[in-house]
């Protein structure tokens, strides 16, 4: 069975967030998991720092253990020694004792309020994990959050515009290819604006990857360079926005959309924002 490459960039999202955690908490240890498609439970899938491999692959079901808890809640839980502690239930109890792990902090992650993975951090010794630490852990997850949004928006969008269009001019005389091509152009437009808001590299240069799905070449002709900023504006240009709605979608002000404007449209040649939409266009810029 082949892998699902959106749970493989899922899973790929939760071990980056293990290593910021023990980064930004200071805490030793770190554990993880995402909620398994069509079940309740989270799957232990990613450990950082552990030492035995008691973990992994522990399923954890909602309402037990720590973890459980914070997914039946939907908000972070802490427990300064977890073998004993009265605010939780102790069907993990054998697992978290092989690793040693005595304070525990679970936070769930959320996505449009669907818990969809939880990150632990842990110590080897029983005392109060402060509110720095909590924070920290918190706003991790945060991230991933967002990572995890943003993969789902672009994933919606590319499914919403379909196939990428064909150079052919005849393509766009066939029945509803106008509708079609309008929908490409803003999906386009709208992973554009997605691109800047994602911090992982690696995963905004997949979304600007399949951004260049969309355009008739994705390696764009001619002498003229454009920078990304200045493409993302005409973008947002050639889906009808006004300057003041690029800016509200690229989070610019509407000045520097301006600026980026008249920049591609001196590059293109063009005396007008339609001409530079054009000029965009057969250079391969834009679908």
């Amino acid at each position: 069975m082949t892998a699902d490459p959106t749970r493989t960039g899922e899973a790929v999202e939760i071990r980056g967030a293990l290593a910021r955690l023990r980064r930004a908490t200071g805490l030793p240890v770190a554990f993880g998991g995402l909620v398994e498609p069509g079940r309740r439970h989270v799957r232990i899938s990613e450990l950082s720092g552990t030492a035995t491999p008691a973990l992994s692959s522990l399923a954890v079901t909602p309402g037990n253990g720590l973890g459980g808890k914070a997914v039946a809640l939907a908000r972070p839980c802490a427990v300064t020694d977890y073998s004993v502690s009265r605010q939780i239930s102790h069907e993990y109890d054998v697992p978290v004792a092989a690793e040693g792990l005595r304070a525990v902090v679970a936070v769930p992650v959320v996505v449009r309020r669907r818990v969809r993975a939880v990150l632990y951090g842990a110590l080897r010794t029983a005392r109060p994990l402060g509110d720095r630490t909590l924070g920290e852990a918190v706003q991790v997850a945060r991230d991933v959050e967002q990572a995890l949004l943003v993969r789902e928006e672009a994933a919606e969008l590319l499914a919403a515009a379909g196939p990428a269009p064909s150079t052919g001019a005849e393509s766009w005389r066939e029945p509803g290819a106008g509708a079609e091509r309008e929908r490409v152009r803003e999906a386009h437009a709208a992973l554009r604006a997605l691109a800047p808001r994602i911090a992982d590299p690696a995963l905004r240069a997949e979304l600007l990857d399949a951004c260049a799905l969309l355009t008739p070449r994705e390696t764009p002709s001619g002498a003229v360079r454009l920078a990304p900023r200045e493409v993302d504006v005409l973008a947002c240009v050639a889906a009808g926005a006004t300057n003041g709605a690029a800016a509200g979608r690229l989070g610019l002000t509407a000045e520097t959309v301006k600026a980026y404007l008249r920049s591609a449209m001196r590059k293109l040649g063009a005396r007008t924002r339609g001409e530079a939409v054009v000029a965009a266009r057969r250079a391969g810029w834009l679908p």
